[in-house]
């Protein structure tokens, strides 16, 4: 007999399954190349910036419901600034302390649509193993090629460092931090896209070779 843990996870898992086979949902895969991650902040009277250049996830979106999901991984040891000293410094123990937490997720279960155009993504980031509720504001949605192939979204957000335990230098570095992700994907449905076909997500073969 089944408990009511159990009917409860049949349900959950039989909405899942009618919400994507009922649905206009498209799922994207992003593409490493095209995918970037940045980031600002003020240090020492300046402004400094840097970007993660290795990130893979998934995004789907459906512009006739209105909703979406976002699930990103990021290779925080990718992160390059101006300067090697300030990419050695964010990268360390001080800052993302890249060596005991290689990954920072963003994972987001609704995506709010105005006129059929994504224009608010609201999740949860994870950084140095603290997941905090961070809403991204869309910038920019592109979508090209036939049946939408290709879509590309602009999104960003302002949150503070010291809510995922980055207390260290609060008098020489901004606690504010504004964040941006590009992201471009290309969907599943393309034929002969390399992204589709492969059993390995490129994040994890980028992982693989490090």
């Amino acid at each position: 007999m089944r408990t009511r843990h159990s009917w409860l996870a049949s349900l959950i898992a039989l909405a899942a399954i009618l919400w994507y086979t009922g649905s206009h949902a498209t799922e994207f895969t992003l593409d490493p190349t095209r995918t970037l991650v940045s980031f600002e902040m003020r240090s020492l009277g300046t402004t400094q910036r840097g970007e993660f250049d290795r990130a893979a996830g998934t995004v789907v979106l459906d512009s006739i419901e209105q909703r979406g999901e976002l699930d990103i991984v990021i290779d925080a040891r990718s992160l390059k600034a101006g300067s090697e000293a300030t990419a050695k410094f964010v990268r360390g123990p001080s800052m993302l302390n890249t060596a005991a937490h290689p990954e920072i997720a963003y994972r987001a279960h609704r995506i709010l649509f105005t006129a059929g155009r994504p224009m608010r993504i609201e999740g949860e980031l994870t950084l140095l193993g603290v997941t905090r509720a961070v809403a991204l504001d869309v910038s920019s949605y592109d979508c090209t090629g036939q049946l939408d192939q290709r879509c590309m979204i602009v999104a960003g957000a302002s949150v503070k460092r010291s809510a995922f335990g980055m207390n260290r230098y609060m008098m020489f570095v901004s606690d504010d931090v504004k964040l941006a992700i590009k992201a471009e994907g290309v969907s599943r449905s393309t034929p002969g896209c390399p992204l589709v076909e492969s059993d390995q997500a490129p994040f994890d073969d980028a992982v693989t070779k490090m």
